[in-house]
């Protein structure tokens, strides 16, 4: 099962292989606390864009479409869909984050696209 979690919650078993998708390390958590086995950085948004969308809900629906431009031509996707699709086939994968909205967020973006790439 593909999910996700803030890094502020506790790791747990049933969270499987934990992938940190926050391009900045979460402030106040040690590596030790986190129990992340790969940090993606280099599929989260680029910085301008996550600095002008603020995780304001208002600016979403545009925060979605710029994202999703950006992973479009990410050099890197392929092999990050490659990663979780082999993890999902060896047991739970969870994307963790750091942002404090659980709805407005990019990790719901990547995860309704990853759903999408990996059914194909």
């Amino acid at each position: 099962m593909l999910q996700m979690k803030r890094v502020y919650e506790a790791a747990a078993d049933s969270d499987g292989y934990r992938i940190l998708v926050d391009r900045i390390w979460p402030r106040g958590i040690s590596k030790e606390r986190a129990e992340i086995e790969t940090w993606a950085k280099e599929i989260t948004p680029t910085t301008d864009l996550r600095k002008w969308f603020g995780h304001e809900p208002a600016k979403f629906p545009v925060f979605k479409e710029k994202y999703l431009a950006e992973i479009a031509t990410n050099p890197d996707w392929p092999e990050f869909c490659h990663l979780v699709q082999h993890q999902l086939a060896l047991g739970d994968v969870t994307l963790v984050y750091a942002a404090k909205d659980p709805k407005y967020n990019h990790v719901v973006i990547l995860m309704a696209l990853l759903k999408k790439t990996l059914d194909k």
